[in-house]
């Protein structure tokens, strides 16, 4: 059993009740909100664990509600799953721009969602651990670090996403190798991660401009994918 502490965020009472049954159930603390201003204060108040959020909210909807959770230092690095019915590309593109954690549609299965929930939960517990040895990896100028999840460009410390830092460790293990979208996907997230070719994009696009000069160093291959570039 669990005793993590769910915020959700959910103006239909009864997806909402039935959430709240299911976590409930499964040992979670569960904190039930209906509109994006009390999910706002709720989560200043209490830091929760994890955050699952409607897209479509009176008011204030979701993406605005994320946009507002990760500028905040208090909350940012709360892990969020969003829920909704709109299941377009380019909703998943803006959640997942935004930092949301995982993107799941509606209707959906309740063991499915628990699923998504244990899978973040966890990979945030990985993340709280202390840092395990690891061989720092440096090659054009960039320097990773696996045990401590952190990046040098130049000697100077970048700030990457989760997901930004597994594709540049991904690609950068395996210079001049060629991968698809889909097999980056299946690297970072696991093959059974429901994601579409333009948000890979996306993650890409924000690795060049935080890498800055460096960021040259991942190239498209077009009708193919992306690989990073042979130093040798």
């Amino acid at each position: 059993m669990s005793n993590e502490n769910v915020l959700v965020i959910e103006d239909e009472e009864d997806i909402l009740a039935l959430v709240h049954y299911n976590l409930a159930r499964e040992g979670y603390t569960v904190t039930p909100v209906t509109t994006g201003e009390e999910g706002l204060k709720a989560a200043a108040r209490q830091r929760p664990d994890l955050i699952l959020l409607d897209l479509m909210l009176p008011g204030m909807d979701g993406l605005e509600i994320c946009r507002r959770l990760k500028k905040n230092p208090e909350t940012a690095s709360v892990p969020i799953i969003m829920v909704s019915a709109r299941g377009e590309e380019a909703d998943v593109v803006a959640g997942l721009e935004l930092g949301a954690e995982d993107y799941v549609t509606k209707p959906f299965s309740n063991k499915v969602l628990l699923a998504r929930i244990k899978t973040v939960l966890r990979r945030r517990e990985r993340e709280a651990q202390p840092p395990e040895d690891g061989e720092a990896l440096t090659i054009g100028g960039i320097s990773i670090h696996p045990g401590r999840n952190e990046v040098l460009v130049d000697g100077e410390p970048v700030d990457l996403t989760y997901t930004e830092f597994r594709v540049l460790h991904f690609l950068a293990g395996r210079p001049g190798w060629v991968f698809t979208r889909y097999q980056i996907v299946n690297a970072v997230r696991g093959d059974d991660y429901a994601v579409t070719d333009r948000a890979v994009d996306v993650q890409i696009v924000g690795l060049r401009k935080k890498l800055g000069r460096a960021g040259q160093c991942i190239e498209t291959v077009r009708g193919v994918g992306y690989r990073f570039k042979d130093q040798g």
